[in-house]
């Protein structure tokens, strides 16, 4: 009977997504991004650093003065614009994906341990998140990325540990309503302990905003990881970002539009098909749409 109910409720979430044509389109587009991101030394025949001034800016096929062996044309000391992009898609996924993965980990620890105990260490954890939210974003990456250095490890690090307090909010609130329900109350009565409580009653009735919350954070951290490359204090200096692209680009703005154009437009892209998804997601784990 589980198993038939599984399936069935499986079977509604790809029924939505296929009756949902925007967060379709945006699923496709985003698995075509990670296909190239990944397979991208298979889908490449041009180092992304090779550096040739004998064909430097040189436009896009078909324009005039393209040349076929560089389909996206080149950058201002002669790279390859289309494997910089390949390549830049992979540090740009990469940073999203891990640095949401550890201030997911952070947020909900901290959710649940601040949302389930209260008392004195929920004043103290609040006061700490509080305090990170009272300093804008940005500054607060590049006041920390001074200090530690540029370098793609110390940007999903920073962009990680500094990503909790959105996750910790929701947990929180979440886990406050949860534990006064009657099926908490039974487990404690039944002499189950805390860690029982968390594990198998709290964070399976969280999953579902969590999810949610990953999914916008994404894309805020891809656009993070860009502006801070773009300023100088994201990846290292022969690594391929779009952010860096961007960096580059925009003093040749007049007479290489390319340059600029091409990473903003995958950059834009990317970030529009993950919230489309994002949405879509919100509204399927929403109890009250899935009523509808």
């Amino acid at each position: 009977m589980n198993k038939r109910k599984k399936k069935h409720k499986k079977h509604d979430w790809l029924r939505d997504l296929r009756e949902n044509k925007a967060a379709l389109v945006s699923v496709i587009v985003l698995g075509i991004i990670v296909f190239f991101a990944v397979f991208a030394p298979l889908l490449t025949t041009q180092d992304p650093n090779y550096t040739n001034l004998r064909v430097r800016l040189l436009p896009p096929v078909p324009f005039e003065g393209s040349n076929p062996e560089h389909l996206l044309g080149t950058d201002s000391v002669g790279r390859d614009v289309a494997s910089r992009l390949i390549y830049g898609a992979r540090i740009s996924l990469m940073v999203g994906f891990i640095a949401v993965v550890i201030s997911g980990l952070i947020g909900v620890a901290l959710g649940l341990i601040t949302g389930y105990f209260g008392g004195w260490v929920d004043d103290v954890i609040m006061r700490l998140a509080d305090i990170q939210l009272a300093f804008p974003f940005i500054l607060l990456m590049l006041a920390v990325l001074a200090v530690v250095g540029p370098g793609l490890w110390n940007v999903i690090l920073v962009l990680g540990v500094t990503g909790w307090v959105a996750y910790s909010r929701i947990v929180r609130g979440c886990v406050m309503s949860l534990r006064e329900k009657e099926f908490v109350e039974a487990a404690r009565a039944i002499g189950a302990s805390n860690q029982r409580i968390i594990i198998k009653h709290l964070i399976p009735n969280i999953i579902g905003p969590v999810v949610v919350i990953a999914s916008f954070s994404v894309s805020r951290t891809i656009i993070a990881e860009a502006s801070l490359s773009f300023l100088g204090l994201g990846v290292d200096v022969e690594t391929a970002t779009w952010g860096k692209m961007l960096s580059e680009g925009r003093l040749y703005i007049s007479d290489a539009w390319w340059l600029t154009t091409l990473p903003g437009i995958c950059l834009a892209l990317t970030v529009l098909c993950i919230n489309v998804f994002g949405d879509w997601l919100r509204d399927v784990v929403d109890p009250k749409s899935v009523e509808r």
